[in-house]
């Protein structure tokens, strides 16, 4: 195996006998030919295309296989191999649309499962080449994890989808180039852009404007299920069947933003969040008692001790583990099995105590320009710090939390995603009416913190987005938080930190290429880098 795609890349060069995330080979390679076969698949789809032939199908399978392959998504090489099946039966079934002759000639599926071990990432010799593959790639994965979020609730771009073909299918051809190759990941910035657009309009269309919320962080006497990852729609379905049950419900992770949408505040069995990030859940999901659901990334390779409570659905999926199956049109997942657990469970155990905010999302903000406006003339507020991101369980992470600690008094940090977990709990308290952490959700909801950034350049009439009193210390550590990067490199945002180290997939030409155009730089120590932010540097 051989794998670089996220941020714990063993010396971060890359993980060869197994993962860092636990991920073993035999699992890698069936990954990297999910993703071999999303490419061909999408070839296919492009030709389709061209005569008119509908792709609604091969999209939905190409967003979700790239899902799949994720870190800490799907650990379980029986899901991995089903998806490789349904994408080459979709490339078939198109390609007798496109053209019949050559469908007859395509593998059969056994022939393609031999390629695994072959179509992996070293299978590009030119290493800037790859590491621009590489950086496309994995901006794909993390546009199809909002895509298929979208697509969940009844929202999609085919525009989108059809970038994704072309994207995926110029990686097979061996004579592209490094401009071909640099026009495509700025598109996939652009893309990006369009499609966590897309997903906060699904979001706020069925679950309302996120609004500032308190929420509890402690543990309540009933028995609960803890839910994880980020999928809404199964929270609401879980919610529903829940309610009246005696059974509480808690958030874990990327799940603590939902207590901001007004949908879910109808139901008061969902009683607080439980816990931190990702990285944590041996320790917490020891100690909740109850069963846990597993709705996406990121999950954890459980121990024995609780590994019969955890359950998987939609992508997720994990050898052992139960998996809740999809839901058949509009009906509700099914999840009286582990309804049926919580209720013989005790209650979770007491972690801690107080209350965190959340809700802070873009109507949040942009109905507070002024105010914002008004603190920034005043002095009250001297700059913002977006710290939006990932977590990760690296000692080296302790800086993020050491940065919010020793930022001045008068500085707001901007937070989405489970980075948050590094400082939301700190006492940092209040500017005015604003806490000094606004979490705007999820690390989709970074778009929020870039549509506050862009309405504030317009109304102060600034020439340049870099010359707001904003600065960006952004941690990473898996593929949707590349796709953000992109995102926030298309829109004009330069002067950016990242941390904890520079990707290990970016060859020493295409990081000074980044370098020089872009300012992207590595995180430093809190010191000189608080200084070097309170100066816009």
């Amino acid at each position: 195996m051989f794998c670089y795609q996220c941020q714990e890349a063993l010396n971060n060069k890359g993980c060869e006998r197994v993962g860092v995330c636990g991920k073993k080979p035999e699992t890698a390679e069936l990954q990297d030919l999910l993703i071999y076969v999303s490419k061909k698949l999408s070839e296919t789809a492009l030709e389709a295309t061209g005569k008119g032939i509908s792709t609604d199908t091969a999209g939905e399978l190409v967003i979700k296989g790239l899902f799949y392959t994720i870190t800490n998504t799907n650990f379980d090489n029986e899901s991995l191999k089903q998806m490789i099946h349904s994408l080459c039966d979709e490339k078939r079934r198109l390609m007798k649309q496109v053209d019949p002759e050559r469908a007859a000639r395509i593998p059969t599926d056994e022939e393609i499962l031999q390629k695994a071990g072959e179509v992996g990432v070293l299978a590009t010799s030119d290493e800037d080449i790859r590491s621009l593959s590489e950086l496309l790639i994995y901006g794909l994965k993390g546009m199809a994890a909002y895509a298929e979020h979208a697509l969940v609730l009844g929202k999609r771009s085919l525009e989108v989808e059809k970038f994704m073909f072309r994207a995926l299918a110029t990686t097979l051809d061996e004579n592209r180039d490094k401009d071909t190759m640099l026009n495509l990941v700025m598109e996939c910035g652009e893309k990006g852009v369009q499609i966590m657009s897309l997903l906060d309009e699904a979001n706020t269309g069925t679950y309302g404007k996120t609004e500032p919320t308190e929420v509890n962080i402690g543990a309540g006497k009933n028995p609960g299920i803890l839910i994880s990852g980020h999928d809404l729609r199964d929270l609401a379905d879980l919610l529903e069947q829940t309610k009246d049950s005696g059974v509480d419900v808690y958030t874990h992770g990327e799940m603590l933003p939902a207590h901001g949408y007004p949908f879910f505040k109808k139901y008061p069995h969902l009683v607080g969040n439980y816990g931190g990030s990702w990285w944590q859940q041996p320790k917490e999901f020891e100690s909740f008692n109850g069963p846990i659901l597993m709705t996406t990334n990121c999950i954890v390779p459980p121990r024995e001790s609780y590994k019969s409570r955890i359950f998987t659905t939609g992508v997720t999926g994990y050898p052992g583990c139960e998996h809740i199956p999809d839901r058949k049109g509009e009906e509700m997942k099914d999840f009286a099995k582990l309804i049926e657990l919580a209720k013989k469970s005790a209650p979770p155990e007491q972690l801690e105590e107080g209350s965190v905010f959340t809700g802070f999302g873009k109507d949040t903000l942009l109905a507070n320009k002024e105010k914002i406006i008004d603190a920034v003339s005043q002095g009250l507020i001297k700059r913002f710090v977006v710290m939006a991101g990932c977590d990760g369980r690296m000692p080296s992470r302790n800086y993020y939390t050491d940065v919010a600690d020793k930022l001045p008094d008068d500085t707001i940090i901007l937070t989405a995603g489970c980075a948050k977990y590094r400082y939301n709990k700190l006492p940092l308290g209040n500017i005015g009416d604003f806490p000094r952490v606004l979490d705007a959700g999820q690390c989709n909801d970074s778009y929020s913190l870039a549509v506050l950034a862009l309405k504030l350049k317009e109304t102060l009439d600034l020439d340049d987005i870099n010359k707001l009193p904003i600065s960006l210390d952004i941690a990473w550590y898996e593929q949707k938080a590349v796709l953000v990067l992109l995102a926030l490199l298309y829109l004009g945002f330069k002067n950016i930190r990242l941390g904890p180290t520079l990707p290990a997939f970016l060859s020493l030409n295409i990081a000074t290429f980044l370098v020089e155009n872009f300012d992207i730089k590595p995180i430093d120590n809190p010191e000189s880098d608080i200084n070097a932010m309170m100066h816009g540097q």
